[in-house]
């Protein structure tokens, strides 16, 4: 897991400074922006404080980065000193409770993030401790928090770690403002006002930011503070009551749309939480722009140890931004949007091109697209003037009819790729749509001819159908068919490659006898996979909300939900029914849902009969 030695003439000045003296080679005496962040600093645009330290860069200000500060006392965060505008702060690339525990609650051993793959660099609820570390530190220096974790804790959201409704993020740490979804635009105009020396309790109309007040000046202004604003059911409701929980989800979900949206307000006891509007995305020349800054796709100099997440994506490119899946147990429609934002083929080509100049590559891109690998170029005719639909999901249960799922441009986009000298393999081996693939067989066969690498890993998620139909996921008839598809065009081929198929156990509405009848459709079919887990609640999913109230927050109606430890390991045993160690769980099942006649000898038993010992069965 280690670099060669580093050479004592490692070049730094390509980088964000980690430390003052790197600050003075650049001829920086003071830093206006100090970014800190619970991952390591990967110079990568798949990195949110790259991306957000770039922009500021090309912006004209001098950004340093304090990456995976020790949190115990406040001096870690002194050693880039006080910035002269703010400090941004982010958990990482995801949720540090995610990052930090397994989805049965137990610590993780290692991070993906973190240099040789060490666990237990960044602390529980990164943000808030971070925030007031800072404040400690820098009482009078405004704090910006942003990324995954501050993005999708901005109201009271169901903590599965704690198995309580926490607080807004910005009600517990103290912060001035959150950056919420992709936050470029949110953060150069936070930069421009501060620099202009407009305070930061005075920057209160960016879109895509939330902001607080008091509860005083929340009865004074209440009127004024709620024009172009919707409030939802306060903190005190909704942590007691859970079908005021999941309305005020269902509020805040149909609010995130940048052309239709609201702002929305919604009070806790000693703050009231203001959240503007969604900022618009990025146009396309904005996200040509972004990707093209000067990334050296490397892990900084000061490291000895590799990254391991960069291993995954330092070759891969993103081509587009945002989901019109909006799968229940995914955050992305809360983050990113639904409204899809691709690139230029020649930005993607220039930076493909600039592949060649990096050690390391051997011609080969291992990851060609963005949420999804094949919703690139694809649009709405709706969007740019209604915005998505507040009632309705563009794919769900089929694909709208107003929705171009034309995979022309993306085509091109790979044929183009193909044809730059010094590639020679562009692989897109994950995060196919397969229900969007069926519509455009011109699609599969150029993707089976030349885009897949002996296997290709999709997420049916569920082989029964009132199951995808909570996850609102294409239903197993449509991924049968696209099994088939994918099989008749290989054959044709005359190439030998294969489906590798992700399941997920315990998602809200799967019951113990559904699992079950999983298994047996795995046993039928063959379909056995090692490509399991078990759904964890995270921040701001319509999942999560289910899991937490047993009720489906867009129809009110209530759901089965596993949430017992017990159950929740049963579930998964289920999908793994041949381990040896997973024998007693899957038993305990089988006999809970009185299905014993699965426990015996014959061809269609999931597990044999124990045979008697001296300790017994």
């Amino acid at each position: 897991m280690k670099h060669n030695k580093k050479s004592k003439k490692a070049d730094f000045s390509k980088f964000l400074p980690m430390s003052l003296e790197e600050a003075r080679q650049k001829g920086w005496d003071e830093l206006d922006i100090i970014i800190v962040t619970g991952d390591a600093y990967v110079d990568h645009p798949g990195f949110g404080t790259s991306i957000i330290g770039r922009v500021l860069e090309d912006a004209g200000y001098r950004v340093g980065v304090i990456a995976q500060p020790k949190w115990e006392d406040a001096e870690d965060f002194k050693k880039l000193g006080k910035p002269r505008l703010f400090f941004a702060i982010s958990a990482g690339n995801t949720d540090s409770m995610v990052s930090n525990y397994t989805p049965s609650k137990r610590l993780r051993h290692d991070d993906t993030y973190s240099p040789g793959n060490k666990a237990g660099l960044r602390p529980n609820r990164a943000t808030i401790v971070y925030s007031n570390r800072l404040k400690e530190a820098y009482p009078d220096t405004p704090r910006v928090i942003g990324g995954i974790e501050a993005s999708l804790r901005r109201f009271s959201q169901y903590d599965y770690w704690s198995d309580k409704v926490r607080q807004s993020i910005l009600a517990d740490a103290p912060a001035d403002l959150i950056v919420y979804g992709m936050g470029e635009l949110q953060i150069l105009e936070i930069a421009d006002k501060l620099n202009k020396g407009i305070p930061v309790s005075d920057i209160t109309d960016i879109e895509g930011t939330v902001w607080k007040t008091d509860i005083k000046t929340w009865k004074e202004k209440h009127e004024e503070l709620l024009k172009d604003r919707i409030e939802i059911p306060a903190y005190i409701e909704v942590s007691k009551n859970k079908e005021l929980y999941a309305k005020a989800f269902k509020m805040v979900f149909e609010e995130q749309d940048h052309i239709r949206g609201h702002g929305i307000i919604q009070v806790h006891p000693k703050t009231v939480v203001i959240q503007n509007k969604p900022m618009r995305p990025l146009t396309q020349e904005e996200l040509d722009h972004v990707y093209e800054l000067p990334f050296t796709r490397e892990t900084h100099p000061s490291y000895e140890e590799v990254v391991p997440a960069l291993d995954l994506v330092k070759f891969s490119i993103n081509t587009h931004r945002g989901c019109f899946g909006a799968c229940s147990f995914c955050a992305i429609a809360l983050h990113q949007g639904r409204m899809i934002r691709s690139r230029s083929i020649e930005s993607i080509l220039r930076e493909a091109e600039g592949f060649r100049d990096i050690n390391g590559f051997k011609g080969t891109i291992n990851g060609l697209g963005g949420p999804s690998a094949n919703m690139y170029g694809m649009d709405c005719k709706n969007w740019n003037e209604k915005g998505v639909c507040k009632d309705k999901i563009c794919i769900y249960p089929k694909a709208c009819p107003s929705l171009d799922t034309s995979h022309k441009k993306l085509i091109e986009l790979m044929r183009r790729l193909r044809e730059l000298p010094g590639i020679s393999k562009v692989f897109v081996g994950y995060g196919v749509r397969y229900d969007l693939a069926l519509l455009d067989e011109e699609y599969m066969e150029e993707l089976c001819a030349h885009h897949v690498s002996g296997q290709l890993k999709v997420a049916p998620e569920h082989y029964c159908d009132n199951v995808t139909d909570v996850m609102k996921k294409p239903d197993r008839e449509v991924f049968e068919r696209f099994e088939q598809k994918y099989k008749e065009i290989n054959k044709k081929l005359g190439k030998d490659q294969y489906l590798v198929a992700f399941l997920m156990s315990s998602h809200p509405g799967c019951t113990l006898n559904d699992m079950i009848e999983t298994a047996e459709y795995i046993r039928d079919t063959g379909r056995y996979t090692r490509q399991v887990q078990d759904f964890t609640p995270t921040p701001m999913t319509s999942a999560t909300c289910m899991f937490h109230t047993g009720i489906d927050p867009f129809t009110g109606k209530k759901i089965y939900v596993a949430t017992s430890q017990k159950e929740k390991s049963i579930q998964r045993a289920m999908l793994h029914y041949k381990e040896p160690a997973n024998y007693n769980l899957v038993y305990e099942g089988l006999k809970r849902a009185n299905r014993l006649d699965l426990v015996g000898n014959s061809w269609n038993c999931l597990i044999g009969r124990k045979k008697r010992g001296n300790n017994g069965w």
